[in-house]
Formats: structure tokens, C-alpha cells, sequence
């Protein structure tokens, strides 16, 4: 089992954003001398604990700062920007990192966002449908492109100005051939989208919002879109990220991660629970969909999706979490914000040095049994 490294990220509102880009990128760095596969990063426009509005800007800052860890969008919201944008701009950071980019995607889903661009309105999954089919025409095609695709809003041509003696109308390609990995997070139980990622071979991310129970309907319709596409399902695509902090004692880790009213896992939480309620979308929550909402407290969520403790506990829990969703390729580690620098770094040391070992060594003796996607087929 891989282990990446996934922030929105999220900070107290009062803290200055020249502080917390550094600290967000202390943390990368940190986790590429550690032995992180890789480091999704988030973007938004309009929320004042979330500070970083262009992940691509954000990890061009890195490239040079790490030398191995994968620097990946988490994500590049889709319907937010032309596709002609994204693409180039993507290309170009693929080629600035020398490959060592995922392209992470999404429809972005802050309403606020959506409504300072002019789009509340607009159907955001379909424009980031539209927008990742042109994406990918335009690094298929060569100049001067002619996409028209049917129904896609989006039309893609330098036909009337293309002068190839002197390069004008051609854009980049990918540094990666034929292209990048390309990763889209998954949050609603039972997506549809996670089909429509295996049919297509882009790799699911179940977001750290959800409890647990909900984490097999990813596998199941990400397995189900990939025999669509006649391909054997491959539990090393898939990546789960969940909110962890290890610690060399459990009364700290309670505290830090859980009971203390200053806990960045607590504020993250808080944010997390009153905006995914805004935004109707708090069944991620549920035990099930018909659940009364006053279940959904701050309670709940800290002991259900916080995984706290020595390395022992946490290695327990992982399996355990192994054990209900079935295999998975990468554990993601999900940052917060730094109150305290000494036990967040702490923990992402244990994370990398102690835990995966021994969690990787559990597997590993386990491994007689068959394939999970074998077994159940």
C-alpha cells in the first residue's frame, strides 16, 4: 500500500495566508523527504479558510523544493476555466516537473465560486464532462485541432491563424506519453461518476469526507465501469484518503486530534459539517440516507473519521479499514492545519517510518488469500 498526502487546504480564517502557504508547503516537502508517492492539493476562489485559489501555481512552487514525490492537483475544477487554459497550463507544469504530475479533477463544488464566475446556475458536471472531453482531444490532436465534439460546448480550433512554419496555433502536449495519470475524487456514496472514471481509466480517490460504510459502492462502480471497458479492475487504482494523526501517546493524540477545542481536526470538522450541510450533500455523514440529520453532530464525525492514536492504534484501524472496504492501493493522509508544527510533523514522521511498515508487513502475510476482485468474480 502506497501512502500520499491530500490538503484542501484549511486553516482558522484569522491566520495570515503568507503563513499558511508556507506551512502548506513545509508540509509537502516534508512529505517527500518522508517517502510520500504523492501530493494532491485543492483549490478555491472564495473561502477565506481555503488559501490556495490555483493548485497548479501553488506546486510549481515545489518542483524544485522536492525530488520525488508525484505533485498533483486535488483538484483542478473543470467548469471554472476554458478547457484550452487547463490543458495548456497543464501540459506545460507536466513538463516543468518532468512527469512527476497527476492531474487531478472535478467539477468544483463551492457554490461560491460558482456564483462569482456566473455559473450557479449552470449543470457543473455536465461543463466538467464537456471540459476534460476537449482536454483530452486537444493533446490527441495535432494543430489545428478542429474539435467539435456533439453536444460538448466547448469548440476547439486555430484552423484560421495556424501557421506551422513558425508554430503559431499548436499547443503543448504532455511531458508524460500519451498523457498523465488523471485522479478524480469520488464523495457521493454510490457514484455514478466512479463508473464513468473506470470505463474511461482515470483512477477514483474516495474523498476523507465519508464514513466508511459508504467506501465499497466506489470500488463496486469503479469495478463495474472498468469491465465495461473490457479491463480486469485493479485495486492498486484506487486511493482512499482518510484524516490521521499518530502520535507517541494516546492522551496527546486525544486531545490534539479530538477533545481540545483548538484541535485543527476539530475546526476542520466544524468547517466540514456546516458546509457539506449548506450544501445538502451531508448523506456522506449518514449511517444511512434516510437518517435524521440532528444524528450528523461534530461528535460523530471526529470519532468515525478521525483515526488517532500510537502507531499500534492506527495501524489497527487502517486494517481494520482494509477489512471493510477490501484491498486498496494508497492510504492518503490527509493535512490540516499546523496549531501545533512539532506533533503535526511528528505524525507524518510515524505515518511514513512506523505505520505503513508494519501495515504493509500485515498485508503482506494476509497475501495467500486471493485477489479481491478475483475472489468475487
Amino acid at each position: 500500500m502506497r501512502l500520499g498526502y491530500f490538503t484542501m487546504p484549511l486553516h482558522p480564517p484569522h491566520r495570515d495566508p503568507a503563513q499558511t502557504l508556507q506551512e502548506d508547503r513545509e508540509a509537502i516537502i516534508l512529505a517527500d523527504r518522508l517517502g510520500f508517492h504523492d501530493a494532491f492539493v485543492g483549490e478555491h476562489l472564495t473561502d477565506r479558510c481555503e488559501n490556495v485559489t490555483n493548485s497548479l501555481i501553488f506546486l510549481a512552487t515545489l518542483i524544485g523544493e522536492t525530488r520525488t514525490i508525484k505533485l498533483a492537483t486535488g483538484t483542478s475544477n473543470l467548469s471554472q476555466s476554458h478547457p484550452v487554459v487547463i490543458a495548456a497550463q497543464a501540459a506545460m507544469f507536466d513538463h516543468l516537473a518532468k512527469g512527476r504530475f497527476i492531474f487531478g479533477i472535478s467539477p468544483g463544488a463551492l457554490s461560491s465560486d460558482a456564483e462569482a464566475l456566473g455559473i450557479l446556475g449552470e449543470d457543473r458536471n455536465r461543463m466538467f464532462a464537456e471540459a476534460i472531453d476537449a482536454i483530452l482531444a486537444i493533446w490527441e490532436r495535432d494543430a489545428p485541432y478542429r474539435i467539435d465534439l456533439p453536444g460538448n460546448r466547448y469548440k476547439v480550433t486555430t484552423e484560421k491563424t495556424f501557421v506551422p512554419d513558425i508554430g503559431r496555433g499548436i499547443m503543448y502536449k504532455p511531458w508524460q506519453k500519451p498523457r498523465p495519470e488523471i485522479v478524480g475524487t469520488v464523495v457521493a456514496p454510490h457514484s455514478k461518476g466512479a463508473i464513468a472514471m473506470g470505463e474511461r481509466d482515470f483512477h477514483p480517490l474516495s474523498a476523507n469526507f465519508l464514513l466508511p460504510h459508504w467506501l465499497p459502492s466506489h470500488w463496486e462502480n469503479y469495478a463495474q465501469g472498468k469491465r465495461r471497458a473490457g479491463k480486469v479492475p485493479d485495486p492498486a487504482e484506487w486511493r482512499i484518503a482518510r484524516t490521521i494523526f499518530v502520535s507517541d501517546d494516546d492522551r496527546v493524540a486525544e486531545r490534539y486530534a479530538r477533545s481540545d477545542p483548538g484541535s485543527p481536526y476539530r475546526h476542520y470538522w466544524e468547517q466540514l459539517r456546516i458546509k457539506m450541510m449548506l450544501s445538502k450533500r451531508h448523506v456522506i455523514f449518514k449511517l444511512n440516507e434516510q437518517e435524521d440529520d440532528g444524528a450528523v453532530t461534530i461528535e460523530r464525525l471526529l470519532a468515525e473519521l478521525v483515526l488517532c492514536g500510537t502507531v499500534n492504534k492506527v495501524v489497527d484501524r487502517l486494517l481494520a479499514l482494509r477489512e471493510r472496504s477490501g484491498d486498496f492501493g494508497e492510504i492518503v493522509y490527509a493535512g490540516m492545519d499546523w496549531v501545533d508544527p512539532k506533533l503535526a510533523r511528528r505524525s507524518m514522521e510515524l505515518m511514513a517510518n512506523e505505520v505503513m511498515p508494519r501495515v504493509n508487513k500485515a498485508i503482506g502475510g494476509l497475501a495467500k488469500e486471493p485477489p479481491r476482485e478475483a475472489a468475487r468474480t
